[in-house]
């Protein structure tokens, strides 16, 4: 372990400020994690992220954390809203990369009889791989719509019912977006793109749920033992993708990177005129990609009512992974509004923020940590705790443990489609290639990390879900 990592109590790790560094970093991580977490850079890239300008509080470093582009991956920040700036490399590529769950009515024996018939339908209902398109192509005009409206605009138009942006962060809208801000080339990646899932660790995920571990909060979320859930996750597709590229090169232009730790990490002051177009264009990509989860809801309910037409799909939640939004936290033993940047990392609000659907304002958000096809994923809620000690969050999956080119070289079809087999889970998928580079034993023990957060309290067990069909991007 580097020297200036110290353990400050079971499962937390502190790196002092030091240097040019303007807060501390906390590490919430077990030792068998923090190995993993020390194979990258992903503890230098948490100590250039503290050397940011106005940055308060200190970096928060998730047990998934691992290497990206600029800043780590299962990283998170708050900023001054005064003096503190906004990077785009701290948000992501993959703008409101996010993760929704679907309660169903689907009667289990009729998913292990009809798997394969369930299976396919998904794949044609919702396209997935790298530049697919999606089931529906959008007119500029109602594409700076969504862009406004989000998810919103969706179910005025049909493709949902009400309680779908209830349950959804935001109410699957956020505020202060203009479309003007998004560039033409960054419409045309995401005019055809609605309703897909897209490539790299993007899933159509049909669950189990295995076991419930707080019968009470449970309830709330409406789940029971032997109950079929669909979980989905993606973004914003090539839209976001090209609306990050976009503002890291105006902000290169604007102000250089020679004072910066990584040429990566170029941003601009959160009240210059470039920092809020920037983030008024985030604002429209985060919206693309609540409209895109929408349209998925649809077409899955639509789809399974060909086979089962008793179907019912209802959302329990959809939570952001990768966002920077203005909230209120103690900072120094004083309430403010801060900017807060997640990157990889979930949302974890206890029990009383106004933020949150009134039905779950008394339990805390819920939380999914997903799985990698062969599995487990969980459902965890939201803390006080977490508000208190990690910025009010957790990670937001098991996080990768090799890159993608290195499971490539260790990692053979016969071999991955053996173990998926052992675990009793069906999937398709655009490419074998791309199966191979998202397969089990490329990422973290999500097993490990779940519990870690657990035991600190910066997210609380409900469920665990078990795969069992997998539409794969």
């Amino acid at each position: 372990m580097p020297q200036n990592v110290k353990k400050i109590s079971e499962n937390v790790y502190e790196i002092r400020k030091e240097g040019k560094m303007n807060v501390p970093i906390k590490i919430f991580a077990s030792e068998k994690l923090m190995k993993d977490i020390e194979k990258d850079k992903t503890l230098e890239q948490a100590k250039n992220m503290a050397m940011m300008q106005g940055a308060v509080g200190n970096v928060v470093v998730l047990g998934d954390a691992h290497q990206g582009y600029g800043a780590c991956i299962g990283g998170v920040e708050a900023f001054d809203t005064e003096k503190g700036v906004i990077s785009p490399g701290e948000v992501g590529y993959d703008i409101n990369c996010s993760v929704r769950l679907l309660k169903t009515n689907l009667p289990l024996k009729i998913l292990e009889k009809k798997k394969k018939e369930f299976l396919n339908k998904l794949y044609e209902a919702v396209p997935s791989g790298v530049g697919r398109e999606g089931s529906i192509k959008m007119s500029d005009e109602e594409l700076k719509e969504i862009f406004k409206e989000g998810a919103q605009w969706m179910v005025k138009k049909g493709y949902g019912e009400d309680n779908d942006c209830i349950y959804t962060e935001e109410n699957g809208k956020l505020e202060n977006a203009n479309p003007e801000d998004v560039s033409q080339k960054a419409r045309a990646r995401g005019r055809t793109q609605l309703g897909s899932l897209g490539s790299g660790n993007h899933f159509l995920e049909v669950q189990k749920v295995e076991k419930i571990f707080d019968e009470d909060i449970a309830k709330v979320f409406g789940l029971e033992e032997g109950q079929i859930v669909i979980m989905i996750h993606c973004g914003s597709r090539g839209l976001g993708h090209q609306t990050a590229s976009d503002y890291i090169m105006k902000m290169e232009k604007e102000y250089g990177y020679k004072h910066l730790p990584d040429r990566e990490l170029i941003n601009a002051p959160i009240k210059s005129e470039l920092g809020k177009k920037y983030l008024s264009a985030m604002a429209c990509a985060a919206n693309f990609g609540f409209a895109n989860k929408q349209l998925i809801t649809h077409r899955i309910r639509e789809s399974l009512k060909k086979i089962y037409p008793e179907f019912k799909a209802e959302v329990v939640y959809d939570i952001c992974h990768n966002i920077a939004k203005f909230e209120k936290h103690k900072i120094d033993e004083k309430e403010k509004e801060i900017l807060i940047v997640r990157k990889g990392a979930t949302r974890s609000f206890g029990p009383g923020r106004k933020e949150l659907p009134k039905k779950y304002q008394k339990t805390g958000c819920p939380i999914f940590i997903p799985g990698s096809m062969g599995t487990f994923s969980y459902v965890m809620v939201g803390t006080k705790k977490a508000e208190e000690i990690s910025l009010a969050s957790t990670p937001h999956g098991a996080g990768r443990a090799m890159s993608r080119k290195r499971a490539k070289e260790e990692i053979t079809e016969e071999k991955l489609k053996s173990e998926l087999e052992d675990y009793g889970v069906m999937v398709k998928a655009g490419s074998i290639k791309g199966m191979i580079e998202e397969a089990p034993r490329a990422y973290k023990d999500v097993d490990e990390v779940v519990r870690v957060s657990h035991e600190i309290g910066i997210g609380q067990l409900v469920a665990r879900l078990k795969p069992l069909a997998v539409v794969k991007g």
